[in-house]
């Protein structure tokens, strides 16, 4: 049976038993302490913690799942992998324990015929809690299971809970017998590989009022309603169905193997080794594939990170398997072909998916170019030093600075004679994930405490929200915060929070900025700098009050500046136009990927690999402003989800929305976007679009800037007086200017290389001078001088001419310190008799450049480097002739 089948069964089922079918939430769910979806619950999770009403009281979903936590240890085995599919059936208040396993058991033993999946009854074990005496009566009355094949379980294995304090309550697993031929006999509790686990029905009856470990809890009490959440593997159901060992076998993975194994020529199962790179490539192809469909992009921070190494792994264990060519033009059809049918979105998005992931292949190919040098620079530094361990810290910086993978760190050492030194490279690692946790630990606990925001929500239900009908309202003081606790006053002068029964002011979303304003009442006022959501239903103020003193209850007037709305609606508007010009001009595969605008501002990130030449960001602004010229209407509406998606609406990759949108035309099917900002009523009130910049922000992804309404205008207005300028002091017409400049450009070029031409045989004379300055030192002859004014290239060319200068009839050394601007540099320079005995131009510049407050390097003949010390000249002179005396 097809995964998608499976897949298609399991939400027929749960439909059919008055179920709501809940589409998957992005992998980038909106949730501050989860880089991804890591598990079928976390959309749910809101309706267990009580935060929100849930609008169903039964629903089904198989929900994308992605889990990061050691990346590294992908394909050593067969049982995990990054992207995983989880079907989920979840109860709010309706049925229970009874339902949960009813619902299972009728699912996994019906005949195919019936829908069902087919297993054989006979090979069905579960586990229950050992106190769970009602699961285990169930499981016997429901499913006829026999005492021997319903094992208990303690704590640790049997019982859930969230790891804070929140609802808990004891779970019942089930598992397949996949025969004598995986293990031993005696159920799960025996051999958790011959009887694998495929379901887990958790039964929330519980409130933790404090959790020290998963076995370690404290129960309140009952929950006020027993809830059920279940977790099904789909990808460990479809290798059972399908005949295979494991979830790499199955239909929608063993294809990108094949696939891999035909392009390198070697055989999957012919060399574990290999067998490892297979399954990597197989794993990071297809969760890089789904990633990327919901938006990510390969980048150096968090979410875009973890894609950027999966992309790069894969591309490196094809490198590892012998091919040498772009792989993922090969591979990522194979899997998307594969997902399809479950995913038809991946078809529709693939124009931009494979933009996006062979650019990314492109960069890394390059990245691999560049950091050979950088290898190759340090592995010649551990032979030259007569070392034959390449340093942790030079690994991890291969790793960490270009992207080096440590496994082709390894191997390039190897095949120079060289080891790393694989434990320090380790600790460094290590001490960079520590940094990692506890700068994610921090963020979590800035979004984290929500505590006094929930008790003013559940005190006085959700704001009134008026923010695109109106921009004053009459509003009450319900609530009052400072520093992120209740308080009844608010003072002048002091800054805090105010939550109002209803309000004008739009609160920062969708990358449109928080409305500014004031409240004012009688005997105060205060001026609005932030509004926030921060948590569902609620809008937050935050203010400084002006004059007077704001207390709870107070009845006061919120006005919106209208000055800043129009200019926040005119920036919305454009972003939108911008949008929908981009992808006139240079198709569909231009995506947003993010924006933020402010009044008279606007910027866009869009998919889109090179810089835009002028012509096409001169389209660009014209087909834009053409936009406002034909005034086009602009209207919202709402609508549900699948609904906008068949009218054909962009959503933002990444966003999490509900059943209901609000969909945003300007001029009908040219700009339909789901969006939740405010608007102007007609384009031509946008004013202008004027586009001042395009520029790169990542692999694959590129940002337009531009002024709208009076900010347009008024830079256009500085263009022209800068023109005009520029015209009166060259006396030419503005249109003449290029040529002008451009013959001005010609001429300071000219100038410059006789300039250039001239101070090189300067320098060329006093290469002589300096030569003859040499004096011995112990056998030695030595050329040390500072020179103000000199620097970089010409530094280097003099210090070379002066040891040409002296000769190779005896030991020379040159040392030459350059000073231009306020850095230092000092370039050594070592005739064949000195290296020859025993002298290093590193070893010389290391030593001088430390002085200098800097560092250095080179080859035994010639070495250069540099510090910020000017200070330290004098002593970097002396500590080079001491070196060469042998001091």
């Amino acid at each position: 049976m097809q995964t998608a089948e499976i897949r298609r069964r399991f939400l027929a089922h749960f439909e059919a038993a008055g179920h709501t079918v809940v589409p998957s939430a992005p992998l980038l769910f909106d949730d501050p302490n989860l880089l991804f979806v890591n598990a079928g619950m976390v959309p749910f999770k809101p309706y267990f913690l009580g935060q929100e009403t849930p609008p169903y009281e039964r629903a089904v979903s198989v929900q994308k799942c992605v889990r990061t936590l050691d990346i590294e240890e992908v394909g050593k085995t067969t049982r995990h992998g990054t992207f995983f599919q989880m079907n989920g059936n979840f109860s709010f208040g309706d049925y229970f324990k009874e339902g949960a396993i009813t619902h299972a058991w009728k699912l996994i033993t019906g005949s195919l015929d019936d829908g069902g999946l087919g297993f054989d009854p006979e090979r069905v074990w579960v586990t229950v809690l050992h106190s769970d005496t009602e699961s285990r009566e169930l499981w016997k009355q429901i499913a006829g299971l026999p005492d021997e094949r319903i094992q208990n379980r303690g704590l640790l294995d049997n019982y859930w809970n969230m790891g804070v304090a929140g609802p808990g309550g004891p779970c019942s697993e089930i598992y397949i017998d996949r025969g004598p031929e995986f293990g031993p006999d005696g159920g799960p509790v025996v051999d958790e590989d011959r009887f694998l686990e495929i379901w887990n029905l958790v039964f929330m009856q519980e409130e933790l009022s404090a959790v020290r470990a998963k076995d370690d809890f404290d129960v309140a009490g009952p929950l006020p309603s027993q809830n059920i959440d279940t977790g099904m593997g789909l990808e460990r159901v479809a290798y059972l169905l399908q005949g295979k060992h494991n979830l790499y076998e199955i239909d929608e993975v063993f294809p990108v193997i094949e696939r891999a194994s035909e392009l390198s020529g070697k055989a999957y199962g012919a060399n574990p080794v290999d067998d490892v790179r297979f399954r990597v490539i197989a794993d990071h192809v297809r969760s890089g594939l789904m990633l990327m469909g919901d938006g990510v992009k390969p980048g150096n921070e968090t979410r875009g990170y973890v894609l950027r190494r999966l992309l790069r792994r894969a591309v490196r264990s094809m490198r590892l398997l012998g091919y040498e060519d772009p792989a993922l033009p090969a591979l990522l059809p194979v899997s998307k072909d594969r997902m399809k049918a479950s995913y038809p979105e991946l078809e529709a998005d693939f124009a931009r998916i494979e933009q996006v992931a062979y650019a990314e292949e492109d960069a890394f190919r390059q990245t691999l170019g560049k950091g050979t040098q950088i290898f190759d620079l340090a592995a010649s530094e551990v032979k030259g030093s007569g070392a034959t361990v390449l340093p942790g810290d030079k690994a991890f910086q291969l790793h960490d600075t270009y992207g080096f993978p440590i496994d082709l760190t390894l191997e390039m050492a190897a095949e120079q004679g060289l080891s790393v030194d694989a434990d320090g490279f380790r600790a460094l690692m290590a001490e960079q994930k520590a940094r990692a946790k506890a700068d994610a630990k921090a963020k979590k606990g800035v979004h984290a405490d929500t505590t006094a925001y929930r008790e003013a929500l559940d005190a006085h239900g959700p704001t009134d929200w008026q923010a695109y009908t109106t921009l004053t309202t009459e509003s009450r003081v319900l609530a009052l915060l400072s520093e992120g606790a209740a308080t009844p006053a608010v003072s002048a002068g002091s800054v805090g929070e105010v939550v109002l029964d209803r309000t004008p002011f739009y609160a920062e979303s969708g990358g449109q900025n928080a409305d500014a304003g004031q409240l004012s009442w009688d005997g105060g006022r205060a001026e609005v700098l932030d509004v926030q959501r921060p948590i569902k239903g609620l809008v937050v103020h935050q203010i400084r009050v002006l004059d007077g003193e704001l207390t709870l209850d107070a009845t006061l007037e919120a006005q919106v500046d209208p000055e800043w709305r129009t200019g926040a609606r005119q920036a919305h508007s454009g972003t939108h136009v911008v949008h929908a010009a981009l992808r006139e001009v240079l198709g569909p595969t231009a995506l947003q990927s993010g924006s933020y605008n402010r009044p008279g501002y606007l910027r866009l990130d869009y998919g889109w690999n090179g810089a835009l030449d002028p012509e096409q960001l001169h389209q660009v602004e014209e087909v834009s402003n053409r936009a406002l010229r034909e005034d086009l209407p602009v209207s919202a509406s709402l609508m549900t989800l699948p609904e906008a998606k068949a009218a054909g609406a962009l959503a933002l990759f990444g966003e999490t929305y509900s059943e209901q949108v609000r969909v945003v035309e300007i001029g009908g099917p040219w700009s339909r976007e789901l969006c939740g900002g405010t608007h102007v009523d007609h384009s031509s009130q946008i004013g202008t679009v004027v586009i001042t910049s395009d520029s790169s922000v990542g692999a694959g992804n590129r940002r337009v800037e531009a002024l709208v309404g009076l900010e347009g205008f008024a830079y256009l207005a500085r263009e022209r007086d800068l023109v005009s300028q520029l015209s009166g002091l060259l006396k030419v017409k503005p249109e003449e200017l290029p040529t002008r400049v451009g013959d001005l450009v010609d001429r300071l070029k000219a100038a410059e290389r006789e300039l250039d031409k001239i101070k090189a045989a300067e320098l060329l004379a006093g290469a002589g001078k300096l030569a003859e300055s040499g004096r011995d030192v112990n056998g030695t002859t030595l050329v040390t001088a500072r020179l103000d004014g000199v620097g970089g290239g010409d530094l280097r060319s003099l210090t070379l001419d002066v040891r040409g200068k002296l000769g190779a009839e005896r030991p020379a050394v040159v040392a030459l310190f350059g000073v231009g601007g306020d850095k230092p540099a000092v370039v050594v320079a070592l005739n064949k008799p000195a290296v020859e005995a025993g002298l290093k131009a590193g070893d010389l510049v290391r030593e001088a450049a430390a002085k200098l407050g800097g560092r250095g390097g080179g080859k035994p003949d010639v070495a250069q480097g540099g510090g910020t010390d000017l200070a330290g000249v004098d002593a970097a002179m002396a500590v080079v002739e001491s070196a060469v005396a042998g001091g």
